[in-house]
């Protein structure tokens, strides 16, 4: 087979990667073009070389060309791959430090909540271009496949406006039905049959079977808490699933941002958290990881480059959603996974213009969603309560209008819990003045916006938040990884 696929933001070196690795594992894939894109020509370099390395070593046919371009590279390419982070890690700091001055601490802040939703708006118009591109450019009906965050806006933004045929991949379905087996005592994931539900980090296992047995919520709390390590590590999820009676796929840091009951005082937030990774809870945990990460790779890109000299091992291939949909729509082999795309009444007791993530099925047909799936009351609720916020966001960035911006902050269930309507106002305008050089869409309002700073008498506090850690230095992270190799 012979096909383009173009990646932009290709310079998420790692995930590029593992992107490429897993599709070159599918054997009538050799032959494909990969076409990168991304605004830095660094980090261009850098991912071309590591692929380039790949393909030689594996001696395969594969074409890889690289190009800041973006219109040059997804020229007649038949499938197209979001991983970009509009604004980068410095857009990505404002996200976690100015809320955190109005009293809002949050994990990853990429989702909703004030940092996710003005992320939203970063990559909103950004994302709409690419449409644009595709639709001029790029293969007739080629699929675009958004793997970026806040995926339910993008994914949205790309299918209500863009017009483009999008879907939305996430791996947290995969990671959540990783844990329950591991805590059910299964010796392999594939022994755990499930249907999973609901919008991207809401999703709900609301039937789960090992090897063929119903599992209920007493047997799986039970197994949770008496499991060595989720047991502390997962606190609030588990309280959850105690409550609603289903496990959520989210992690325990990033589920606590959605909900109004767990992040809304400091003494709250140690409770329910646990410090052993970043994705427990800690404050700007995923920002101080993303900043560690990419220092790392910078040192040690030697080391990167060196790896990539061995063989592809089709048995490594990973569960990220994107090869498996290639090669199920190119070759007929029937994939089953979890999507996001438009509801239009596959959840019958959400929106249908909503954003779901879901069970569906891939074959040469194209993606095929399995319908009329109810969520349990309290799941929909939670749901509905991120749909509407995600509904008004996406329309803020559209529109460029800055009071349906901060109804849309507003309206987010953890703000909401923690700050006045006169916070989130200042809080919006000072996020927006301070993200203006990515936010074109609200330069009209950002003199105002100004102004109204110049002049506020809301008071606002400097706080690290009530569990942030300090980046660690490339040698803390060498001693660490030192550390870690010898204990295993």
């Amino acid at each position: 087979m012979s096909f383009k696929i173009a990646i932009i933001g290709a310079g998420s070196v790692g995930f590029t990667k593992k992107l490429f690795t897993d599709i070159l594992c599918v054997p009538e894939f050799k032959d494909i073009e990969f076409a990168l894109t991304d605004i830095s020509e660094h980090n261009l370099g850098m991912i071309k070389a590591i692929l380039d390395r790949i393909v030689e070593a594996n001696k395969l046919p594969t074409k890889v060309t690289a190009t800041t371009d973006r219109r040059k590279a997804l020229e007649g390419a038949r499938y197209i791959i979001s991983c970009v982070r509009v604004g980068g890690l410095e857009a990505y700091a404002d996200d976690i430090r100015i809320p955190l001055k109005y009293g809002i601490d949050q994990c990853v802040g990429d989702t909703i909540c004030a940092g996710g939703i003005l992320y939203g708006q970063r990559n909103i118009p950004v994302i709409l271009d690419f449409c644009r591109d595709i639709r001029e450019v790029a293969e007739t009906n080629a699929k675009f496949l958004n793997y970026a965050n806040p995926m339910a806006m993008n994914t949205w933004a790309a299918i209500e406006y863009g017009k483009v045929d999008t879907v939305g991949l996430c791996h947290g379905v995969q990671h959540g039905a990783e844990q329950i087996a591991e805590v059910l005592g299964a010796k392999s994931p594939k022994e755990l049959d499930y249907v999973c539900s609901g919008i991207n980090h809401q999703t709900w296992f609301i039937e789960l079977r090992l090897n063929g047995r119903p599992i209920g919520k007493d047997e799986l709390v039970a197994a949770f808490e008496t499991h060595p390590v989720y047991s502390k590590q997962e606190k609030l999820r588990i309280d959850v699933l105690k409550r609603f009676g289903v496990y959520s796929t989210e992690s325990n840091g990033h589920l606590s941002e959605y909900l109004p009951w767990y992040r809304k005082r400091p003494d709250e937030i140690t409770r329910w958290i646990d410090m052993s990774d970043w994705i427990h809870g800690e404050t700007g945990g995923y920002l101080r990881y993303s900043t560690e990460t990419r220092n790392w790779f910078e040192t040690e890109y030697p080391q990167f480059l060196e790896a990539a000299s061995k063989p592809i091992d089709p048995q490594k291939r990973s569960n990220e959603h994107a090869s498996h949909i290639l090669e199920a729509l190119e070759t007929n082999r029937v994939y089953r996974g979890h999507f996001n795309v438009k509801n239009n009444g596959v959840i019958t007791n959400l929106p249908r213009d909503a954003i779901i993530e879901s069970p569906g099925f891939v074959d040469r047909f194209g993606i095929n969603m399995a319908a009329g799936i109810t969520l349990p009351e309290a799941c929909a609720a939670t749901c509905m309560a991120s749909i509407n916020v995600q509904r008004m966001s996406v329309h803020a960035a559209i529109s460029g209008d800055i009071d349906l911006l901060k109804l849309a902050v507003l309206h987010d269930p953890l703000v909401g819990a923690v700050s006045t309507p006169e916070e989130v106002w200042q809080m919006v305008d000072e996020m927006v003045v301070a993200q203006a050089q990515w936010l074109p869409q609200y330069a009209h309002a950002v003199p105002a916006a100004k102004e109204r700073l110049s002049k506020s008498m809301v008071k606002t506090r400097e706080w690290a938040g009530a569990a942030r850690r300090n980046v660690r230095s490339i040698e803390e992270l060498r001693a660490e990884k030192a550390a870690l190799k010898q204990a295993g």
